[in-house]
């Protein structure tokens, strides 16, 4: 009988034994599976997640610990077998070796080590290095201080490269490394897309693309989809990875190029240094590129995606035309339709809907067939509710604008209007927005222009920035900022000309005061550009030189001395030269 309950003990012992063993060896793929289903809110049969979420610190000690038992007990019985090239279980300095494009053979271990999960698309992320050099544009004539910067960016098919348009902009070297590696490889920008944020690069040296897959884009992901952020934030040099869920899709304000796209809302952290990464799905495609974070006392974790149909379309458009030309826009200002007595007063009847045209673009191809007062009741065949928005997908609705921005420049579109209670079409050749205020001068050199100390230049987006900080929307004079928001070129070349300072001399006493005024007239003749103001000055004979300003001041120089004076001037700010090299030719 005590035999007996010495045996029943042991049985029960080594039954505990066994499954508890059996446990340990399935918690890794419980845990997985779990992870993977709670990233995904339906999950596929055999779930993959890009990035394997880390175990906390006391799970992994604990299965470390019921393995090295498990390992024990095993030894009694009979030696592990040493694992194969093919086997999951090899070295983590092995695997990473392999990750880079090398070939290990690898020792067998005594010990087998745990697998490292590799997602083939993590090896296609680089770390863009950029040496900027900026425009000064208090001193046009020169440049600031050169400046270094590190972001992300991805590989894609036919040996190409996509980041973000701020991570490259005034550059003057771009340098990429891959991830693993210890080397930096000289990359060509071979386009910016300053409205989208998308620059496209590429890198000459073969040994770049050897032993890494391109990544592939996916669909546009619903809401509360999982995405994966992967790139180089700061704070450390390795690769980086933050998770989070698709919480918004709608029409975002691009910083960067001060555009309205469709932009994707994550709650997932992007920090400096992970802008131009990719955004993952749960199944390894780019749904996205990171750009942008929202920054408020009230916020945290809001993250903004460029999405798939941006980036598609700004590559399809370099590919066609093998430059970026743009996103076009339709050159019309508009107005919600929703009241009923203004929809009865215009005459629409119960079943229209659509927006009213408050202003078209003079320079715009709109302003041939749209007149103000117009309403547009569909685009391209699809109608436009009287808030402007358009149906998306099920159950979504997004501004009209999405359906101007999926063409590209040049195409035609069929607008559908109603005037005078008739309804008509129109087609219109779509074209890119020129404004007055230019969002960007797209990496050029500002214009400048100097006599007798005056410093003539053009407004731009950049220059504001510059002269009034991040605020200049609040702190730039009024005058500029309603010329900015609301005024409208008259035509392709207009600009909006300044005096942006006076370096003083004895020729201009009593016009030092002078800072950012339009320049409206130059001896009764419009000023429509800088070039125009240069011709008009240098070819002037008269005996005064009289500039009208805004606000009713005027400034009047002798015209010998003026331009006597302009070579002194110049020799004692170490100028080069009295005007910009555009404004030669």
């Amino acid at each position: 009988m005590k035999m007996k309950t010495n045996m029943n003990k042991a049985s029960r012992k080594r039954s505990r034994k066994e499954a508890k063993a059996s446990s340990s060896t399935s918690t890794s793929g419980a845990a997985d599976l779990s992870r993977s289903r709670s990233r995904s809110p339906s999950p596929s049969p055999s779930p993959s997640p890009v990035v394997p979420s880390p175990a906390p610190a006391d799970d992994l000690q604990s299965s470390r610990h019921k393995r090295n038992r498990r390992k024990k007990s095993q030894r009694h019985r009979e030696p592990s077998p040493s694992p194969s090239p093919s086997s999951p279980l090899r070295t983590r300095a092995a695997e990473l070796h392999s990750a880079n494009g090398g070939t290990a053979d690898v020792p067998p271990s005594s010990e087998p080590v745990d697998a490292v999960k590799v997602v083939p698309s993590m090896d296609a992320v680089v770390k863009v290095f950029c040496t900027h050099t900026e425009p000064n544009f208090s001193l046009p004539w020169q440049r600031k201080r050169q400046y270094s910067s590190s972001s992300s960016g991805f590989i894609i098919s036919g040996r190409r490269v996509l980041t973000n348009a701020h991570s490259v902009e005034h550059f003057t070297q771009v340098k990429l490394k891959k991830r693993g590696s210890d080397t930096k490889y000289l990359a060509t920008v071979l386009a910016i897309g300053t409205e989208c944020d998308i620059a496209l690069l590429t890198v000459s040296d073969d040994e770049f693309w050897q032993d890494v897959s391109p990544v592939h884009f996916g669909s546009l992901p619903a809401l509360q989809d999982a995405v994966t952020v992967v790139g180089y934030p700061i704070g450390g040099d390795t690769i980086s990875v933050t998770s989070g869920v698709v919480s918004r899709i709608e029409i975002l304000s691009y910083v960067h190029g001060s555009t309205e796209l469709l932009g994707l809302q994550i709650d997932a952290a992007i920090n400096s240094g992970n802008s131009g990464g990719p955004a993952f799905n749960d199944k390894g495609k780019c749904v996205g590129i990171a750009f942008q974070s929202l920054k408020h006392e009230d916020v945290e974790n809001i993250g903004y995606v460029i999405p798939t149909p941006v980036i598609t379309h700004f590559i399809t458009d370099y590919e066609k035309s093998g430059q970026y030309t743009g996103f076009p826009i339709l050159g019309v200002e508009w107005q919600k339709m929703e009241n009923p007595d203004l929809r009865k007063a215009i005459g629409m009847k119960p079943d229209q809907k659509g927006v009213r045209v408050r202003r078209v673009e003079p320079t715009a191809p709109e302003s041939g067939c749209l007149h103000p007062s117009d309403i547009i009741l569909s685009f391209d065949g699809v109608d436009i509710a009287n808030d402007g928005t358009v149906p998306f997908r099920h159950g979504e609705r997004i501004g009209f604008s999405y359906l101007v921005s999926q063409k590209y420049t040049g195409q035609k579109a069929v607008v559908k209007v109603l005037r005078d209670s008739k309804v008509l079409e129109f087609s219109i050749k779509l074209a890119t927005h020129k404004r007055l205020i230019p969002a960007h001068i797209k990496g050029r050199p500002p214009s400048y222009y100097i006599v007798a100390g005056f410093v003539f230049t053009a407004v731009s987006v950049p220059y504001l920035r510059s002269e009034y900080g991040k605020d200049y929307e609040y702190d730039a004079p009024v005058k500029l900022l309603d010329k900015h928001l609301h005024a409208m070129a008259q035509s392709e070349d207009e600009q909006l000309v300044v005096v942006s300072q006076v370096l003083v001399a004895d020729i201009n006493i009593g016009y030092e005061d002078i800072v950012n005024t339009q320049v409206i007239s130059f001896n009764g003749k419009p000023v429509k550009n800088l070039k125009s103001l240069v011709q008009m000055v240098e070819e002037c004979n008269e005996e005064f030189l009289k500039f009208d300003l805004e606000y009713q001041q005027i400034v009047v120089l002798e015209t010998k001395s003026a331009k006597a004076a302009t070579q002194d001037i110049l020799t004692t700010h170490c100028i080069p030269s009295a005007m910009s090299d555009d404004l030669k030719t």
